[in-house]
């Protein structure tokens, strides 16, 4: 088991509710294959350009262990998803 961090930026345009709705469904998704050790909220920042015509994002951390294999799926995953404008995930 790795340690691993990833930063998600969500959509703000779809309200509150769409960003908790992805929220939960890649905290869900991460606890499946492996250990959620924290989310942090870290609130609507202003983005450093605009992404898709956005100029604010919903950020999120997650701090979370799982094999080696995970991240490229949790990538993949996080790509295809509307609401996600971006992300980073690194192992520590």
């Amino acid at each position: 088991m790795n340690n691993y961090e990833a930063m998600l930026v969500f959509s703000v345009a779809n309200g509150e509710e769409s960003v908790q709705a992805l929220v939960e469904k890649f905290t869900s998704l991460i606890a499946a294959h492996g250990t959620v050790e924290s989310v942090d909220d870290w609130s609507v920042r202003d983005l450093a350009y605009e992404i898709d015509f956005q100029k604010k994002g919903h950020y999120y951390l997650y701090n979370f262990s799982s094999n080696h294999e995970f991240p490229a799926e949790l990538d993949r995953i996080i790509k295809i998803t509307d609401g996600v404008l971006n992300s980073l995930i690194i192992r520590k």
